[in-house]
């Protein structure tokens, strides 16, 4: 299926050399995260895909996330998409905090941070610990690049957390052994994920492609 994906991708590109990047799934939450002048103003849930939930207030909780994108040149519009999500670990110090308090334990990270992150109150959010990791880019001005993984490495020098591991290829067979190393050492992981995923890094190549 994977080899057939890659055809059907190159007959639209006929000719082109194309650079494929692999990245973690990340078992979370997926959300919109929007600065502007390099500021956090509004985070989203996806919702119904068109109309999701305003979560700005608990976004601000999430460990490692910038209020605002370090140093002073940063695009005057930045909308981040990825996944807030809660480390394996983090679940077991809060399952012992509860077990003490005699309250039930949580089943898994994802429950605990689609419950968290649509919460009223921000400090039982704060006390989840939730974390965010981006792995898009959506409505944005003053961004240059015309990569994925160039996009990546820009948002990274602003402060913003990625997903680890996303790595570039153009050879297809080394991306597909690569994704058996994945599989092979998920439980090396401190976070849950349930996939990988595979996309073309050039965005002009995205665009012929289409939806």
């Amino acid at each position: 299926e994977l080899r057939d994906y890659f055809q059907r991708t190159e007959k639209l590109l006929p000719g082109e050399t194309i650079e494929w990047v692999v990245e973690l799934k990340v078992d979370g939450v997926a959300a919109s995260i929007r600065y502007e002048d390099g500021r956090l103003v509004q985070a989203v849930t996806r919702g119904n895909g068109e109309v999701g939930d305003d979560i700005t207030h608990n976004v601000r909780t999430l460990r490692g996330l910038p209020h605002r994108l370090f140093g002073d040149d940063f695009p005057k519009i930045l909308e981040l998409r990825g996944e807030v999500y809660m480390n394996n670990s983090d679940l077991v110090s809060l399952n012992e905090e509860r077990i003490q308090n005699g309250e039930a334990e949580f089943k898994n990270t994802r429950n605990v941070t689609a419950g968290a992150i649509r919460l009223l109150d921000s400090r039982i959010c704060a006390q989840r610990r939730l974390r965010f990791l981006c792995h898009g880019m959506g409505f944005c001005e003053g961004i240059k690049e015309r990569t994925h993984m160039g996009f990546l490495s820009r948002v990274k020098e602003l402060g913003v957390p990625l997903t680890p591991g996303v790595k570039c290829f153009t050879n297809k067979d080394e991306l597909i052994s690569h994704c058996n190393t994945i599989v092979e050492n998920l439980h090396s992981l401190d976070f849950e994920v349930d996939g990988i995923v595979i996309k073309v890094n050039s965005f002009d190549q995205r665009e012929t492609l289409g939806a």
